[in-house]
């Protein structure tokens, strides 16, 4: 229902003029996003490679897939040292580093949403009346990631009432395009105040 009626919720709010900062929380989404791409690999993988050269020994490698939302892992087994560098070569995307045991944890960075994610992922409202992406209905009260906090009188004064209720009983994002779209349409409604944007909770408390 939400998909089916957003684009006129969109035609409604061009005739209102769209603040500044609205424009602003999208750039800091994607200079975030960039920053995230940037800073992946670099360092981490060249001191990885350095301590394999510097160690040849087997080790034990696991690959990480760290999605927008959610993460999986995976176990590569034992692999020669030269095994390791060769397969960080072949994918320069990737940032690598070595936990306390020695073992190489392999970290693929994804743009996308993991499956757990498609299957339970909500967008809903946290009890603070922030923008956010909950493991499950949003009653269950298991938030992943907060997004921004939201003004909610604004928002119920311009929205039909059931677009209201249903963000409050949880929107289903079952791909990447929906999720996007859900926060880019209540980006409108925005508090303007950056701290609240792109907050995350703890890594034990992501998708897995």
């Amino acid at each position: 229902m939400f998909f089916n009626i957003r684009k006129r919720i969109k035609k409604r709010l061009r005739r209102v003029k769209r603040p500044v900062w609205s424009l602003g929380i999208l750039l800091i989404v994607v200079l975030f996003v960039a920053i995230r791409l940037v800073t992946a690999d670099s360092k981490p993988t060249a001191g990885v490679i350095e301590a394999l050269s510097k160690d040849p020994q087997e080790r034990e490698v696991y690959l990480r897939k760290e999605y927008v939302c959610g993460q999986e892992t995976t176990s590569l087994g034992l692999m020669q040292a030269d095994e390791i560098i060769r397969l960080l070569q072949q994918h320069p995307e990737w940032s690598g580093h070595t936990d306390m045991e020695g073992a190489v944890w392999l970290v693929e960075h994804i743009e996308d949403l993991s499956d757990d994610c498609k299957q339970n992922g909500y967008i809903s409202l946290d009890k603070a009346g922030n923008l956010s992406l909950f493991d499950g209905p949003p009653d269950r009260e298991k938030v992943l990631r907060t997004f921004f906090q939201l003004d909610i009188e604004s928002m119920e004064s311009s929205l039909p009432d059931h677009i209201i209720q249903e963000l409050r009983e949880g929107i289903r994002v079952s791909d990447f395009d929906e999720y996007n779209s859900v926060i880019s349409t209540f980006s409108d409604y925005a508090v303007d105040d950056t701290e609240h944007v792109m907050k995350y909770k703890s890594e034990s408390e992501s998708i897995r």
